[in-house]
Protein backbone atom coordinates (compact mmCIF):
# COMPACT_ATOMS: atom_id res chain seq x y z
CA UNK A 1 0.00 0.00 0.00
CA UNK A 2 1.18 3.61 -1.19
CA UNK A 3 -0.10 6.81 -0.30
CA UNK A 4 0.13 9.27 -3.06
CA UNK A 5 -1.25 12.46 -4.00
CA UNK A 6 -3.84 12.63 -6.90
CA UNK A 7 -2.84 14.51 -9.85
CA UNK A 8 -6.03 16.00 -11.00
CA UNK A 9 -3.87 18.68 -13.60
CA UNK A 10 -1.50 16.03 -15.82
CA UNK A 11 2.12 15.96 -14.57
CA UNK A 12 1.69 19.78 -13.34
CA UNK A 13 -0.86 20.67 -10.79
CA UNK A 14 -3.24 19.09 -8.61
CA UNK A 15 -6.07 20.05 -6.27
CA UNK A 16 -6.45 19.43 -2.57
CA UNK A 17 -10.17 18.63 -2.26
CA UNK A 18 -11.10 18.89 1.61
CA UNK A 19 -13.97 17.58 2.96
CA UNK A 20 -16.35 19.13 5.68
CA UNK A 21 -14.02 21.75 6.57
CA UNK A 22 -12.55 19.65 3.46
CA UNK A 23 -11.53 16.79 0.93
CA UNK A 24 -7.87 16.02 0.13
CA UNK A 25 -6.74 13.75 -2.69
CA UNK A 26 -3.36 12.60 -1.76
CA UNK A 27 -0.61 11.92 -4.71
CA UNK A 28 2.88 10.45 -4.14
CA UNK A 29 6.19 11.81 -4.14
CA UNK A 30 9.71 11.76 -2.78
CA UNK A 31 9.89 14.99 -0.60
CA UNK A 32 10.80 14.51 3.00
CA UNK A 33 8.32 14.77 5.87
CA UNK A 34 9.80 13.86 8.91
CA UNK A 35 13.15 11.92 10.38
CA UNK A 36 14.50 13.12 6.78
CA UNK A 37 12.30 9.89 5.65
CA UNK A 38 11.09 10.25 2.24
CA UNK A 39 7.31 9.42 2.21
CA UNK A 40 7.70 6.50 -0.32
CA UNK A 41 10.75 5.01 2.08
CA UNK A 42 8.54 5.16 5.03
CA UNK A 43 6.11 3.54 3.56
CA UNK A 44 7.94 0.60 1.64
CA UNK A 45 10.33 -0.44 4.97
CA UNK A 46 7.05 -2.67 5.83
CA UNK A 47 5.84 -4.28 2.75
CA UNK A 48 7.81 -7.40 3.11
CA UNK A 49 7.17 -8.74 6.58
CA UNK A 50 3.28 -7.52 5.94
CA UNK A 51 1.21 -10.35 3.96
CA UNK A 52 -1.06 -7.49 2.50
CA UNK A 53 -3.76 -9.44 1.84
CA UNK A 54 -7.76 -9.15 2.65
CA UNK A 55 -8.64 -7.32 5.80
CA UNK A 56 -5.23 -7.08 6.86
CA UNK A 57 -4.42 -5.12 3.80
CA UNK A 58 -7.00 -2.46 4.70
CA UNK A 59 -5.91 -2.05 8.06
CA UNK A 60 -2.58 -1.75 7.02
CA UNK A 61 -3.79 1.34 4.43
CA UNK A 62 -5.55 2.39 7.70
CA UNK A 63 -2.92 2.72 10.06
CA UNK A 64 -0.43 4.98 7.77
CA UNK A 65 -3.25 6.74 6.78
CA UNK A 66 -3.75 8.34 10.51
CA UNK A 67 -0.72 8.28 11.43
CA UNK A 68 0.34 10.38 8.37
CA UNK A 69 -2.73 12.95 8.14
CA UNK A 70 -4.47 13.22 11.21
CA UNK A 71 -5.40 15.95 13.32
CA UNK A 72 -5.02 14.11 16.68
CA UNK A 73 -2.24 12.09 15.52
CA UNK A 74 0.14 13.06 18.24
CA UNK A 75 -2.49 12.41 20.97
CA UNK A 76 -3.29 9.09 20.17
CA UNK A 77 -0.67 6.45 21.68
CA UNK A 78 -1.17 3.45 19.09
CA UNK A 79 -0.37 6.22 16.15
CA UNK A 80 3.25 7.10 17.49
CA UNK A 81 5.77 6.70 14.96
CA UNK A 82 7.45 4.26 16.87
CA UNK A 83 4.69 1.30 16.32
CA UNK A 84 6.38 1.13 12.85
CA UNK A 85 9.84 1.31 13.65
CA UNK A 86 10.18 -2.34 14.46
CA UNK A 87 8.73 -4.04 11.20
CA UNK A 88 8.08 -7.61 13.38
CA UNK A 89 6.10 -6.03 16.01
CA UNK A 90 4.12 -3.59 13.74
CA UNK A 91 3.34 -6.53 11.40
CA UNK A 92 1.99 -8.26 14.40
CA UNK A 93 -0.08 -5.30 15.37
CA UNK A 94 -1.70 -5.34 12.42
CA UNK A 95 -2.34 -9.06 12.36
CA UNK A 96 -4.11 -8.76 15.60
CA UNK A 97 -6.56 -5.81 13.81
CA UNK A 98 -8.36 -7.53 10.72
CA UNK A 99 -11.90 -5.36 11.28
CA UNK A 100 -11.53 -2.37 9.45
CA UNK A 101 -14.12 -0.23 10.88
CA UNK A 102 -13.66 -1.28 14.61
CA UNK A 103 -9.92 -0.75 14.38
CA UNK A 104 -10.47 2.66 12.75
CA UNK A 105 -12.72 3.38 15.31
CA UNK A 106 -10.31 2.36 18.17
CA UNK A 107 -7.43 5.10 16.58
CA UNK A 108 -9.91 7.72 16.58
CA UNK A 109 -9.65 10.65 19.51
CA UNK A 110 -12.33 10.79 21.62
CA UNK A 111 -13.20 14.48 20.97
CA UNK A 112 -13.62 13.65 16.92
CA UNK A 113 -17.26 13.40 15.94
CA UNK A 114 -16.73 13.59 12.42
CA UNK A 115 -13.77 11.43 11.16
CA UNK A 116 -15.49 7.87 9.27
CA UNK A 117 -14.59 4.92 7.34
CA UNK A 118 -16.53 5.17 3.65
CA UNK A 119 -17.22 1.91 2.62
CA UNK A 120 -17.64 2.61 -1.12
CA UNK A 121 -15.67 5.68 -1.99
CA UNK A 122 -18.17 6.26 -5.63
CA UNK A 123 -20.68 6.99 -2.88
CA UNK A 124 -18.21 9.83 -1.30
CA UNK A 125 -17.64 11.18 -4.81
CA UNK A 126 -21.24 11.62 -5.91
CA UNK A 127 -21.94 13.18 -2.23
CA UNK A 128 -19.79 16.02 -2.81
CA UNK A 129 -20.69 16.75 -6.49
CA UNK A 130 -24.26 17.25 -4.68
CA UNK A 131 -25.32 13.77 -6.26
CA UNK A 132 -27.22 11.24 -4.41
CA UNK A 133 -30.23 9.23 -4.64
CA UNK A 134 -33.25 11.28 -4.09
CA UNK A 135 -36.98 11.55 -4.62
CA UNK A 136 -36.88 15.37 -4.00
CA UNK A 137 -38.41 15.42 -0.24
CA UNK A 138 -35.83 17.24 1.49
CA UNK A 139 -37.26 16.20 5.31
CA UNK A 140 -36.40 16.25 8.96
CA UNK A 141 -37.78 13.80 11.89
CA UNK A 142 -39.03 14.96 15.08
CA UNK A 143 -39.95 12.98 18.76
CA UNK A 144 -43.79 12.76 18.46
CA UNK A 145 -43.59 13.39 22.23
CA UNK A 146 -41.10 13.96 24.95
CA UNK A 147 -41.09 10.32 26.34
CA UNK A 148 -42.09 8.38 23.21
CA UNK A 149 -39.96 6.21 20.06
CA UNK A 150 -42.47 7.71 17.81
CA UNK A 151 -41.02 10.06 14.74
CA UNK A 152 -42.79 12.33 12.73
CA UNK A 153 -41.81 13.67 9.51
CA UNK A 154 -42.18 17.47 8.44
CA UNK A 155 -40.92 18.30 4.72
CA UNK A 156 -38.59 21.44 4.39
CA UNK A 157 -38.56 21.61 0.98
CA UNK A 158 -39.27 19.68 -2.27
CA UNK A 159 -36.29 19.74 -4.89
CA UNK A 160 -36.94 21.27 -8.53
CA UNK A 161 -37.00 18.57 -11.04
CA UNK A 162 -37.87 15.93 -9.00
CA UNK A 163 -40.33 12.83 -8.68
CA UNK A 164 -41.65 14.79 -5.04
CA UNK A 165 -41.92 17.95 -7.67
CA UNK A 166 -44.64 15.71 -9.89
CA UNK A 167 -46.57 14.94 -6.57
CA UNK A 168 -49.13 16.56 -3.76
CA UNK A 169 -46.61 17.44 -1.40
CA UNK A 170 -45.02 20.64 0.09
CA UNK A 171 -43.02 22.01 2.22
CA UNK A 172 -44.51 22.03 5.88
CA UNK A 173 -46.88 18.53 5.28
CA UNK A 174 -46.33 15.90 7.90
CA UNK A 175 -46.29 11.71 7.77
CA UNK A 176 -45.46 9.18 10.61
CA UNK A 177 -45.96 6.39 8.40
CA UNK A 178 -43.79 4.67 5.01
CA UNK A 179 -45.41 1.92 3.75
CA UNK A 180 -48.23 1.99 6.18
CA UNK A 181 -45.88 1.59 8.99
CA UNK A 182 -45.58 3.80 11.53
CA UNK A 183 -41.86 5.72 11.72
CA UNK A 184 -39.83 4.96 14.98
CA UNK A 185 -36.65 5.71 15.96
CA UNK A 186 -36.19 2.11 15.76
CA UNK A 187 -37.03 1.51 11.87
CA UNK A 188 -36.48 5.17 10.65
CA UNK A 189 -33.27 4.31 8.98
CA UNK A 190 -34.50 0.93 7.47
CA UNK A 191 -37.62 2.66 5.77
CA UNK A 192 -36.48 5.99 5.02
CA UNK A 193 -32.63 5.88 4.12
CA UNK A 194 -32.24 1.86 2.89
CA UNK A 195 -32.01 1.08 -0.51
CA UNK A 196 -35.26 0.92 -1.79
CA UNK A 197 -36.02 3.51 -4.12
CA UNK A 198 -39.58 3.75 -4.09
CA UNK A 199 -41.83 4.19 -1.00
CA UNK A 200 -45.28 5.81 -0.01
CA UNK A 201 -45.65 8.44 3.10
CA UNK A 202 -48.66 8.23 5.09
CA UNK A 203 -49.62 12.02 5.65
CA UNK A 204 -51.25 13.59 8.43
CA UNK A 205 -52.24 17.14 9.51
CA UNK A 206 -51.55 18.65 12.63
CA UNK A 207 -54.59 19.77 14.54
CA UNK A 208 -54.20 22.58 17.97
CA UNK A 209 -51.22 19.75 18.39
CA UNK A 210 -52.72 16.70 17.66
CA UNK A 211 -52.01 14.66 15.29
CA UNK A 212 -54.82 13.65 13.04
CA UNK A 213 -54.42 10.68 10.48
CA UNK A 214 -55.72 12.12 7.01
CA UNK A 215 -55.78 9.26 4.83
CA UNK A 216 -53.87 10.16 2.35
CA UNK A 217 -50.90 8.79 0.92
CA UNK A 218 -48.05 9.76 -1.61
CA UNK A 219 -46.14 7.37 -3.74
CA UNK A 220 -42.71 8.59 -4.24
CA UNK A 221 -39.60 7.03 -6.22
CA UNK A 222 -35.80 7.88 -5.76
CA UNK A 223 -33.44 8.83 -8.92
CA UNK A 224 -30.15 6.82 -8.18
CA UNK A 225 -28.39 9.96 -8.85
CA UNK A 226 -30.32 13.37 -8.81
CA UNK A 227 -28.02 16.72 -8.94
CA UNK A 228 -30.11 19.22 -7.44
CA UNK A 229 -29.92 23.07 -7.73
CA UNK A 230 -28.94 24.17 -4.33
CA UNK A 231 -30.45 27.60 -4.95
CA UNK A 232 -33.68 27.28 -3.73
CA UNK A 233 -35.02 31.10 -3.27
CA UNK A 234 -33.64 34.21 -4.50
CA UNK A 235 -35.59 36.88 -4.62
CA UNK A 236 -35.96 41.09 -3.94
CA UNK A 237 -37.95 42.05 -1.71
CA UNK A 238 -39.57 45.46 -0.97
CA UNK A 239 -39.22 46.84 2.92
CA UNK A 240 -40.31 49.99 4.59
CA UNK A 241 -36.45 50.36 4.50
CA UNK A 242 -36.25 49.56 1.11
CA UNK A 243 -34.89 46.80 -1.01
CA UNK A 244 -33.65 43.53 0.79
CA UNK A 245 -32.00 40.95 -1.09
CA UNK A 246 -33.06 36.95 -0.03
CA UNK A 247 -31.28 34.16 -1.31
CA UNK A 248 -31.79 30.32 0.28
CA UNK A 249 -28.50 28.46 -0.85
CA UNK A 250 -28.39 24.91 0.53
CA UNK A 251 -24.86 23.38 -0.54
CA UNK A 252 -21.54 25.15 -1.22
CA UNK A 253 -21.34 24.05 -4.78
CA UNK A 254 -18.12 24.91 -6.99
CA UNK A 255 -19.82 25.19 -10.35
CA UNK A 256 -22.44 27.02 -8.83
CA UNK A 257 -20.22 30.25 -8.11
CA UNK A 258 -20.91 31.72 -11.81
CA UNK A 259 -25.33 31.26 -11.09
CA UNK A 260 -24.51 33.34 -7.82
CA UNK A 261 -22.55 35.96 -9.54
CA UNK A 262 -25.40 36.35 -11.65
CA UNK A 263 -27.70 36.52 -8.80
CA UNK A 264 -25.91 39.38 -7.31
CA UNK A 265 -25.12 41.33 -10.29
CA UNK A 266 -29.45 41.29 -10.17
CA UNK A 267 -29.40 42.58 -6.23
CA UNK A 268 -26.96 45.14 -7.49
CA UNK A 269 -28.77 46.29 -9.97
CA UNK A 270 -32.03 46.57 -8.22
CA UNK A 271 -30.31 48.55 -5.36
CA UNK A 272 -30.54 46.21 -2.26
CA UNK A 273 -29.32 47.71 1.19
CA UNK A 274 -29.34 44.53 2.80
CA UNK A 275 -29.25 40.97 2.54
CA UNK A 276 -31.00 37.76 4.36
CA UNK A 277 -29.13 34.76 3.46
CA UNK A 278 -30.48 31.32 4.88
CA UNK A 279 -28.33 28.63 5.50
CA UNK A 280 -30.48 26.67 7.59
CA UNK A 281 -30.79 23.45 5.46
CA UNK A 282 -26.93 24.01 4.59
CA UNK A 283 -24.79 21.20 5.65
CA UNK A 284 -21.43 23.12 3.72
CA UNK A 285 -19.76 22.05 0.48
CA UNK A 286 -16.63 23.80 -1.56
CA UNK A 287 -14.79 26.40 0.12
CA UNK A 288 -13.84 28.21 -3.12
CA UNK A 289 -17.26 28.52 -3.30
CA UNK A 290 -17.69 29.78 0.09
CA UNK A 291 -15.06 32.48 -0.65
CA UNK A 292 -16.43 33.28 -3.75
CA UNK A 293 -19.96 34.46 -2.00
CA UNK A 294 -18.12 35.66 0.63
CA UNK A 295 -16.41 37.98 -2.17
CA UNK A 296 -20.16 38.70 -3.75
CA UNK A 297 -20.98 39.96 -0.22
CA UNK A 298 -18.46 42.60 0.31
CA UNK A 299 -15.65 43.10 -2.01
CA UNK A 300 -14.18 46.18 -0.15
CA UNK A 301 -11.45 43.77 0.98
CA UNK A 302 -9.56 42.52 -1.79
CA UNK A 303 -7.28 39.64 -1.32
CA UNK A 304 -7.54 39.50 2.40
CA UNK A 305 -7.12 36.82 4.24
CA UNK A 306 -10.58 34.98 4.35
CA UNK A 307 -9.81 31.76 6.44
CA UNK A 308 -6.62 29.99 7.52
CA UNK A 309 -6.01 26.30 8.16
CA UNK A 310 -4.41 24.57 10.88
CA UNK A 311 -2.49 21.15 10.30
CA UNK A 312 -0.70 18.43 12.45
CA UNK A 313 2.65 19.54 13.64
CA UNK A 314 4.15 16.40 11.01
CA UNK A 315 2.09 17.84 8.04
CA UNK A 316 2.39 21.41 9.01
CA UNK A 317 5.78 21.11 8.46
CA UNK A 318 5.62 19.46 5.41
CA UNK A 319 3.39 21.59 3.53
CA UNK A 320 5.26 24.99 4.86
CA UNK A 321 8.30 23.90 3.43
CA UNK A 322 7.26 22.45 -0.22
CA UNK A 323 4.63 24.74 -0.81
CA UNK A 324 4.61 27.96 1.33
CA UNK A 325 3.46 29.08 4.21
CA UNK A 326 0.34 30.83 1.75
CA UNK A 327 -0.95 27.11 1.23
CA UNK A 328 -2.86 27.49 4.25
CA UNK A 329 -4.48 30.77 3.55
CA UNK A 330 -7.89 31.52 1.25
CA UNK A 331 -7.99 35.29 0.39
CA UNK A 332 -11.15 36.92 -0.80
CA UNK A 333 -11.33 37.16 -4.63
CA UNK A 334 -12.35 39.69 -6.97
CA UNK A 335 -13.27 37.41 -10.04
CA UNK A 336 -13.76 33.99 -10.65
CA UNK A 337 -11.73 31.25 -12.76
CA UNK A 338 -13.48 31.62 -15.48
CA UNK A 339 -12.28 35.62 -15.94
CA UNK A 340 -15.96 36.43 -14.48
CA UNK A 341 -15.60 39.95 -12.59
CA UNK A 342 -16.90 39.20 -9.24
CA UNK A 343 -20.34 41.41 -8.35
CA UNK A 344 -19.56 42.50 -4.80
CA UNK A 345 -22.31 44.63 -3.04
CA UNK A 346 -19.71 45.85 -0.13
CA UNK A 347 -22.17 45.47 2.09
CA UNK A 348 -21.47 46.00 6.07
CA UNK A 349 -23.35 43.69 7.37
CA UNK A 350 -25.59 40.59 6.33
CA UNK A 351 -28.07 38.76 8.12
CA UNK A 352 -28.03 34.95 8.45
CA UNK A 353 -30.11 32.73 9.21
CA UNK A 354 -29.30 29.03 10.50
CA UNK A 355 -30.61 26.00 12.13
CA UNK A 356 -29.34 23.03 14.21
CA UNK A 357 -28.37 21.22 10.92
CA UNK A 358 -26.04 24.11 9.52
CA UNK A 359 -22.42 23.10 9.58
CA UNK A 360 -19.11 23.42 7.62
CA UNK A 361 -18.48 25.76 5.24
CA UNK A 362 -22.06 27.36 6.59
CA UNK A 363 -20.35 28.36 9.59
CA UNK A 364 -17.06 28.86 7.87
CA UNK A 365 -19.06 31.62 6.12
CA UNK A 366 -20.14 32.98 9.75
CA UNK A 367 -16.90 32.84 10.80
CA UNK A 368 -14.79 33.90 7.95
CA UNK A 369 -17.28 37.44 7.52
CA UNK A 370 -17.14 37.91 11.21
CA UNK A 371 -13.99 39.49 11.09
CA UNK A 372 -14.83 42.24 8.52
CA UNK A 373 -18.34 43.11 8.64
CA UNK A 374 -21.39 42.93 11.16
CA UNK A 375 -22.55 39.28 10.78
CA UNK A 376 -25.98 39.41 12.63
CA UNK A 377 -26.72 35.78 13.11
CA UNK A 378 -30.73 34.45 13.74
CA UNK A 379 -31.87 30.77 13.71
CA UNK A 380 -30.10 28.17 16.11
CA UNK A 381 -26.94 27.53 17.25
CA UNK A 382 -25.12 25.52 14.52
CA UNK A 383 -23.43 22.00 14.31
CA UNK A 384 -20.39 23.55 15.53
CA UNK A 385 -17.79 21.29 12.55
CA UNK A 386 -14.73 23.40 12.72
CA UNK A 387 -12.58 21.05 11.96
CA UNK A 388 -11.39 19.33 8.05
CA UNK A 389 -11.18 15.83 6.82
CA UNK A 390 -9.39 14.38 3.74
CA UNK A 391 -10.35 11.59 1.32
CA UNK A 392 -7.58 9.43 1.60
CA UNK A 393 -7.62 6.76 -1.06
CA UNK A 394 -5.26 3.12 -1.13
CA UNK A 395 -3.25 3.93 -4.55
CA UNK A 396 -0.95 1.45 -5.73
CA UNK A 397 0.76 3.35 -8.31
CA UNK A 398 2.40 6.34 -9.69
CA UNK A 399 -0.69 6.15 -12.07
CA UNK A 400 -3.06 7.26 -9.03
CA UNK A 401 -4.49 2.98 -9.30
CA UNK A 402 -7.09 2.51 -6.75
CA UNK A 403 -6.59 -0.70 -5.21
CA UNK A 404 -8.68 -3.40 -6.83
CA UNK A 405 -8.66 -5.55 -3.63
CA UNK A 406 -11.15 -2.86 -2.06
CA UNK A 407 -13.07 0.71 -2.73
CA UNK A 408 -12.66 1.69 1.18
CA UNK A 409 -11.60 5.64 1.57
CA UNK A 410 -11.18 6.98 4.76
CA UNK A 411 -12.36 10.64 5.75
CA UNK A 412 -10.02 11.79 8.90
CA UNK A 413 -10.17 14.91 10.43
CA UNK A 414 -7.00 16.62 9.91
CA UNK A 415 -7.35 20.06 10.40
CA UNK A 416 -9.25 23.27 12.12
CA UNK A 417 -9.73 26.03 10.22
CA UNK A 418 -9.85 29.80 11.44
CA UNK A 419 -11.05 33.31 10.59
CA UNK A 420 -8.45 36.08 9.37
CA UNK A 421 -8.13 36.60 13.43
CA UNK A 422 -7.41 32.96 14.21
CA UNK A 423 -10.76 31.90 15.93
CA UNK A 424 -11.50 28.01 14.75
CA UNK A 425 -12.88 27.70 18.53
CA UNK A 426 -16.34 26.56 17.77
CA UNK A 427 -16.76 22.90 18.21
CA UNK A 428 -19.91 23.78 20.30
CA UNK A 429 -21.61 25.50 17.20
CA UNK A 430 -21.87 29.18 16.87
CA UNK A 431 -24.44 30.56 19.26
CA UNK A 432 -27.12 32.90 17.24
CA UNK A 433 -28.03 36.31 18.16
CA UNK A 434 -31.73 36.04 17.46
CA UNK A 435 -32.51 32.67 18.67
CA UNK A 436 -35.43 31.48 16.31
CA UNK A 437 -37.05 28.36 15.15
CA UNK A 438 -39.31 27.19 12.67
CA UNK A 439 -43.01 26.33 13.67
CA UNK A 440 -43.98 22.58 12.74
CA UNK A 441 -47.70 24.05 12.94
CA UNK A 442 -46.85 26.63 10.75
CA UNK A 443 -43.83 26.56 8.51
CA UNK A 444 -44.60 29.33 5.96
CA UNK A 445 -43.88 29.30 2.69
CA UNK A 446 -40.04 29.93 1.78
CA UNK A 447 -39.12 33.24 0.75
CA UNK A 448 -42.51 34.68 1.84
CA UNK A 449 -41.95 37.94 4.34
CA UNK A 450 -44.49 36.32 6.84
CA UNK A 451 -42.46 32.65 6.98
CA UNK A 452 -40.91 32.94 10.91
CA UNK A 453 -37.19 32.99 10.42
CA UNK A 454 -37.22 35.60 7.30
CA UNK A 455 -40.16 37.48 8.54
CA UNK A 456 -37.35 38.07 12.18
CA UNK A 457 -34.86 39.56 10.05
CA UNK A 458 -37.10 41.81 8.19
CA UNK A 459 -38.24 43.06 11.91
CA UNK A 460 -35.01 43.80 12.91
CA UNK A 461 -34.27 45.77 9.58
CA UNK A 462 -36.96 47.91 9.38
CA UNK A 463 -37.09 48.50 13.18
CA UNK A 464 -40.56 47.17 13.77
CA UNK A 465 -42.31 44.65 16.02
CA UNK A 466 -40.87 40.82 16.28
CA UNK A 467 -42.95 39.57 19.00
CA UNK A 468 -45.53 37.74 17.20
CA UNK A 469 -42.45 35.66 15.89
CA UNK A 470 -41.42 33.99 18.97
CA UNK A 471 -44.60 31.72 19.49
CA UNK A 472 -43.18 28.46 20.66
CA UNK A 473 -44.55 25.49 18.34
CA UNK A 474 -47.56 23.47 19.80
CA UNK A 475 -45.31 20.33 19.11
CA UNK A 476 -41.18 20.55 20.58
CA UNK A 477 -39.21 20.17 17.68
CA UNK A 478 -37.12 17.61 19.15
CA UNK A 479 -35.18 16.68 16.09
CA UNK A 480 -33.90 13.25 15.26
CA UNK A 481 -30.06 12.99 13.98
CA UNK A 482 -30.73 13.27 9.69
CA UNK A 483 -27.57 10.30 8.38
CA UNK A 484 -27.95 12.02 5.19
CA UNK A 485 -27.52 15.56 6.53
CA UNK A 486 -24.95 14.54 8.68
CA UNK A 487 -22.66 13.23 5.64
CA UNK A 488 -23.63 16.30 3.98
CA UNK A 489 -22.04 18.01 6.63
CA UNK A 490 -18.30 18.68 4.79
CA UNK A 491 -16.22 21.26 2.96
CA UNK A 492 -13.14 20.22 0.25
CA UNK A 493 -11.44 23.29 -0.75
CA UNK A 494 -9.36 23.43 -4.17
CA UNK A 495 -5.55 24.59 -4.15
CA UNK A 496 -2.93 24.57 -7.41
CA UNK A 497 0.24 22.85 -6.09
CA UNK A 498 3.24 22.37 -8.69
CA UNK A 499 4.15 18.94 -9.04
CA UNK A 500 7.61 19.59 -9.93
CA UNK A 501 8.80 20.05 -6.17
CA UNK A 502 7.55 16.31 -5.49
CA UNK A 503 9.21 14.29 -8.43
Amino acid sequence: MRLYYKSLIALSHFYILIFCVLTLQLVGCNSEIENNLPVRATIDLLDPIIDLEGDLEISDFIWKSLNQYYYWQDDILMLSDSISEEEKLYAEYISKNENAKVFFNDLIHPEDKFSFLQDNYRDLENLIQGIEASNGVEFGLLFACQTCRQLIGYVKYILEGSNASTKDIKRGDLFTGVNGIQLTVDNYNELLFGDNLAYTLNMVLLNNGVIINNGKEVKLLKEEKFQFNPIQVAKTLDTSMGKVGYLMYNQFVPDKSSLLNQIFGEFKSEGILDLILDLRYNGGGSVKNCVALGSMITGQFPSQVFVQEEWNLKMSNYLSVQFGKESFKERFISSLPNGEIINSLSLRRIFILTSSESASASELLINGLSSFIDVIHIGERTVGKNVGSITVYDYIDDEQTKNPDHTVALQPIVLKIANNDGYSDYSDGLEPDFNVKEKIDDFGVLGDTRESLLSYAISIITESQISSTLKESSIPLIKVQDPLMMRRQGMFVDKKINLKELN
